[in-house]
């Protein structure tokens, strides 16, 4: 067996529990939260509370991520995260669990997976072949979305048999694991700059033009912060539109969640197949787009008797997401210097999900004076209109077959 296949089999044993256990944390506290307040805003405002640290440290921590030795940058990551929800199931066992308290404590988690996520992701490159980035996003797709069915039904179930206190230990097992995988692994550094306090300024200026020095890369990532914001906001919208619209409870809420995991993990199993290494993935993802647009579409048209084609266009959206946001990661991963690419994920991932905030916001508002069926409507067209464009775009098009680091 390769040394490298052999790294990402001990790599990924480890994240499987990790990304496990975490989906289970995530729904047993969106499901305590819904328990207690049945407030769409009240679920935005804890999705913001994950999402805004991420957006502003992003900016920032790939000049970190570059510098640091990236394996210890995990591990230390990962046990950051461990020490929030560890403080977060003493919070739920003395019964101090105001909401801004646990939106404080979802935060600092999502810092650490400011540092995680762009150190994993830039780590990939140096440790396979090019001709095998395909398969390694489609692998990590899938343990993501075992990780999206299994966590809700076993959230749900952890739940209704134990306190959040003992719900919230399984993060902090899980991340043991995944750190002590680390440790039986070598993942190489890119060469480092000198040994001086970074410029960090300099440095974020630096990546971006990483970023945005092939004007086919520039193009097609706006048109992923497009999608991605009219996409986010409406995915906080799966619960109200279960309860309010279909008039489901607790277990068709974990339904949807499910549904969404399957159908991200069949993208996960079509993103490695042998073929895909081969395929245009920027006409994959136009293809893709244009599907997930008129997917949410055809859920904004449903009658209140239709939860069970909700499913199934939930499913369907999955295997679309799994597949669009994917691909880009590899383009990005081919196209952009090694050295580089932790400034450029966690910039990608900033900008990317800035434009939801407002949308996020806006949830209430939403729900109540749009409709939710109309915000269905409109973020499906928007994504077709998106993906229709993008795949006339030249230099969009043109870059599937240009080399690494070439300028547009």
């Amino acid at each position: 067996m390769n040394n490298w296949k052999r790294t990402f089999i001990i790599i990924w044993s480890g994240q499987f529990f990790s990304t496990l256990t975490s989906s289970i944390v995530g729904f047993a506290v969106v499901f305590w939260l819904s328990i207690k307040t049945g407030s769409p805003e009240v679920l935005a405002s804890a999705m913001i509370a994950v999402l805004l640290p991420f957006i502003i440290l992003g900016l920032f921590t790939g000049v970190y991520v570059d510098r640091w030795d990236r394996k210890r940058t995990m591990i230390l990551a990962d046990s950051f995260v461990a020490l929030c929800s560890a403080a977060l199931g003493i919070l739920f066992y003395l019964e101090m669990t105001p909401l801004w308290l646990i939106y404080l404590l979802l935060a600092l988690r999502s810092a650490g997976s400011a540092f995680h996520m762009p150190a994993m992701q830039a780590s990939v490159p140096l440790l396979a072949p090019e001709s095998e980035l395909m398969r390694i996003a489609g692998i990590n797709q899938m343990i993501q979305s075992i990780s999206n069915i299994a966590g809700p039904a076993l959230g749900a179930v952890l739940i209704s048999l134990l306190s959040m206190t003992y719900v919230m230990m399984f993060d902090v097992l899980g991340a043991a694991i995944a750190c002590t995988s680390l440790l039986f692994v070598k993942i190489p550094n890119p060469e480092k700059k000198e040994d001086i306090e970074p410029n960090v300024w300099l440095e974020v200026k630096e990546g971006v033009r990483h970023l945005f020095m092939n004007r086919g890369i520039t193009y097609l990532m706006v048109s992923v912060i497009g999608i991605t914001f009219f996409i986010v906001p409406i995915a906080a919208l799966y619960p109200l539109m279960t309860t309010s619209y279909f008039g489901g409870n607790a277990y068709q809420m974990g339904l949807v969640e499910t549904a969404w995991g399957i159908g991200m993990l069949v993208g996960g199993a079509v993103l490695s197949l042998k073929f895909m290494k081969t395929t245009n993935k920027v006409v994959s993802m136009n293809i893709v787009a244009m599907g997930l647009g008129i997917t949410y579409w055809a859920m904004g048209i449903l009658p209140t008797s239709g939860f069970a084609m909700f499913v199934v266009l939930t499913s369907i959206s999955g295997v679309a997401g799994s597949i669009y946001w994917s691909s880009f990661t590899v383009i990005l991963q081919t196209k952009i210097d090694p050295a580089a690419l932790g400034r450029v994920f966690s910039i990608y991932d900033s900008v990317s999900l800035l434009p939801t905030i407002p949308g996020l916001l806006a949830t209430g508002f939403i729900a109540e004076k749009i409709g939710l069926l109309n915000a269905f409507i409109i973020a499906g067209v928007a994504t077709l209109a998106i993906g229709a464009i993008a795949s006339f775009i030249p230099v969009i098009k043109r870059l599937g077959y240009t080399t690494k680091g070439a300028k547009e």
